[in-house]
């Protein structure tokens, strides 16, 4: 990628306060000129990796002092942040890639200095949450951001049930190691959903892809990829799921499960009579 040509800084003095910005997502070119015009002057720069928020410092010719405030850090940092602040500093809060404090450290932060009495300005900008929702052609309407699942199958089932009622559609981050093993419970706990799986979103090899749960979780190129994806799911659908839905997600059961547990599930998920999803499940294990 060329390197971005030099901004055109607005030295409009900043206001003293806590500046919340976002910064790219994957392609650097999707910075702010406002961002820009903040970590120019900020006189503090808090960032998750402070190696990351420097390669992006360089690449528009910006020098700043930065200091760590990750999960680890922010403990420590958080009270020479807000002693500056006191100090009628601007501080400026970054996180490796995106809007800070979604699903990233922070909020601690923002609570503290509003507390304190100081401004605290959002910079807007890159969101992976945004991006995914704008490209995925699911409802938006209304969504709910659920974050990173948990990491063990079990926990992540509990979670997911917890959310399978909910009339929206639903937004996760995830981990390419265990995406292939979160779409597979994703198929099994929300049912036979549209999803959509959006990965290196504004990088060069971004690919987003579309289909049914358990065609997604099924796709060899979702088992464990690298990086981390943008997972959107449908919102459940209020009408009775069709022949064709129970088909799908029975296959998908089968896979893992005897017939018996496998009618359970689908049971559970489709709102669906499990006596009649039995017997389809030992005729589909029948025709094998």
């Amino acid at each position: 990628m060329a390197r971005p040509p030099p901004p055109k800084i607005d030295e409009t003095p900043l206001a003293p306060g806590l500046y919340v910005v976002a910064t790219p997502i994957g392609n650097l070119r999707d910075i702010t000129l406002r961002a820009l015009d903040v970590l120019a002057q900020a006189d503090l720069v808090l960032a998750e990796d402070t190696r990351v928020t420097a390669k992006l410092l360089q690449a528009y010719g910006l020098k700043a002092r930065l200091e760590r405030h990750d999960e680890h850090a922010a403990a420590r940092a958080r009270p020479k942040a807000l002693e500056a602040l006191d100090r009628g500093a601007r501080v400026a809060l970054v996180s490796d890639a995106g809007t800070p404090l979604v699903s990233d450290p922070g909020y601690r932060l923002v609570r503290e200095a509003a507390a304190a009495g100081h401004p605290v300005f959002p910079i807007p900008g890159a969101s992976a949450l945004l991006a995914g929702l704008s490209a995925a052609g699911l409802p938006t309407d209304r969504f709910l951001f659920a974050g990173f699942p948990p990491p063990r199958s079990a926990a992540r089932r509990s979670f997911l049930e917890e959310l399978a009622g909910i009339r929206a559609t639903l937004v996760f981050f995830e981990g390419g190691s265990r995406l292939g093993a979160s779409l597979a419970d994703m198929a099994a706990v929300l049912g036979a959903r549209e999803a959509v799986v959006a990965r290196e979103l504004t990088k060069l090899h971004e690919t987003i892809v579309r289909g049914p749960l358990a065609t997604l979780a099924a796709d060899p190129r979702f088992a464990a990829p690298k990086g981390e994806i943008v997972v959107l799911v449908a919102p459940g659908r209020e009408e009775q799921a069709t022949a064709a839905d129970a088909e799908a997600a029975l296959k998908e059961a089968l896979t893992r499960l005897k017939p018996a547990d496998a009618a359970s599930e689908v049971a559970k998920a489709l709102g669906l009579p499990r006596r009649d999803l039995y017997r389809r499940a030992m005729t589909l294990k029948a025709a094998r």
